[in-house]
């Protein structure tokens, strides 16, 4: 069932997890699927984490022409893309090694440094077609991509002018131990014609809720996504 909450968000609620995963993979393909045929390509931006890994397995399921798909990301860690604690290692095992033929271009490249890579990245983002979609996930602290409430460079990522940003993240629990990051920054995620925001359980959309209430995107950095311009936030929930 769809239900706009406002005309930033359409919420779509599942009723179990096997409808959540039919659910993305189907509107994934069909957004991949409809640029394929109006411009000869498309172009997506992935996520990590375990919630959106059953998506893109489900996803590669579809008959669609995966030499003409090129696969980003949101977000990484500062980790070599083999590392399986990347957010590249989990795009590879869910989705690459089952799309054969579709194209991926890693965040982070082995031998540049950061700045180098997010140099990189910028490039790609501004000479390539806008991406079709963008998977987001979101923290139960608010946090997207790695736009992570107080993290010491939250400010400078969210006015950067760049579709992508290094990030330190130091002295903000939920980054764990990996405190520097390439993220989308809004203005970023601006460019993207679809973002859809996968959300698994009830504290999640309470934390959705309350971000729309306060509308203060420093201590909801999800704001971003919700805020962007362009289409409402397509937000895929189940229990």
């Amino acid at each position: 069932m769809n239900t706009a909450v406002s005309d930033r968000i359409t919420l779509i609620r599942h009723a179990d997890d096997e409808a959540w995963i039919e659910g993305v993979a189907e509107e994934m393909a069909q957004m991949l699927a409809a640029d394929i045929a109006e411009h000869g390509r498309a172009r997506m931006l992935l996520s990590g984490g375990t919630t959106p890994a059953p998506a893109y397995e489900r996803l590669t399921e579809h008959p669609l022409e995966w030499a003409r798909v090129e696969v980003g990301l949101a977000d990484e860690r500062w980790l070599s893309p083999q590392d399986q604690d990347s957010n590249a290692w989990l795009v590879r095992e869910s989705f690459l090694k089952r799309a054969e033929g579709a194209h991926f271009d890693p965040l982070v490249r082995v031998g540049q440094s950061i700045a180098d890579c997010v140099h990189t990245a910028n490039l790609l983002a501004e000479h390539s077609r806008p991406p079709s979609l963008v998977v987001l996930g979101m923290g139960n602290d608010g946090h997207t991509a790695s736009l992570f409430p107080g993290s010491k460079d939250l400010q400078h990522a969210l006015q950067n002018k760049h579709p992508y940003a290094a990030l330190d993240a130091s002295g903000c629990p939920v980054a764990k131990d990996w405190h520097l990051r390439i993220t989308l920054t809004p203005n970023g995620l601006a460019a993207i014609r679809h973002r859809l925001l996968l959300l698994r359980g009830k504290q999640k959309l309470e934390v959705l809720e309350a971000a729309l209430a306060s509308n203060d995107i420093q201590q909801y950095p999800v704001l971003a996504a919700i805020n962007a311009p362009g289409n409402a936030l397509r937000v895929h929930w189940c229990e």
